[in-house]
């Protein structure tokens, strides 16, 4: 996961692919402008839209506003893209684009608060962003009367959570840490974690499931 901001005009790389993660964004203020596809369709994305370029899907994105952008980018499973981008990792899944150009646009996701799948709990609100395999994505809503999740683990994948609004209280292994917007926590494979509401507001938490795990089909049923 990295936060990024874009001033105006500013360009991200040339259109590339990768063949073996996901790289996949989410606008946390602006307007991101993506290209994706074989057919290098251009679309605006806005804030609370999620998008996702699957391994072989032509993409790229810059900032073609008069404001700033925000948002965050994640890859899936990261083959060091973190080195990459501190400069320590030539060797990263990056490639120029296939003669055919790839996968089409049909492959890649775009998903706004509008037409994202909505399930809806006595408590809690769930918008389905992204189901891929190797990424999920939703936009979790949990009322103050969520009772909340109790310390548990996962074996085979990473539980993610990007703070968006409220105050949540995390379980990371016996210790409670509170924490605001902004904030990003992860539990790899094994890790105890649990979460709640911390106050008496509504909390809001984009939820990555990496390898998905099957968790949003549990939250269908």
């Amino acid at each position: 996961m990295t936060w990024f901001r874009y001033a105006p005009g500013e360009k991200g790389p040339d259109a590339h692919v990768h063949h073996h993660h996901t790289d996949a964004f989410y606008v946390l203020e602006g307007e991101l402008e993506l290209t994706l596809g074989a057919e290098r369709k251009v679309v605006t994305a806005q804030p609370g839209t999620f998008a996702a370029a699957p391994p072989d899907t032509l993409h790229t994105f810059r900032n073609a506003s008069a404001d700033q952008v925000v948002f965050l980018n994640l890859h899936v499973p990261s083959m060091g893209f973190g080195d990459h981008i501190r400069g320590k990792n030539d060797a990263f899944d990056q490639h120029d684009p296939p003669a055919d150009g790839g996968r089409p646009f049909a492959d890649a996701v775009l998903t706004t608060p509008a037409d994202a799948e909505t399930l809806e709990h006595e408590a809690s609100t769930h918008r389905v962003l992204c189901d891929l395999p190797q990424l999920t994505a939703i936009d979790m809503t949990f009322q103050p009367e969520f009772e909340g999740v109790d310390p548990h683990t996962h074996a085979d994948h990473v539980d993610a959570f990007y703070v968006l609004e409220g105050q949540v209280e995390f379980r990371v292994g016996d210790e409670p840490r509170v924490v605001g917007p902004g904030t990003f926590f992860a539990a790899p494979p094994g890790a105890v974690h649990g979460f709640r509401n911390a106050d008496a507001d509504p909390i809001r938490v984009l939820n990555l499931h990496a390898p998905p795990g099957g968790f949003v089909d549990r939250l269908r049923a």
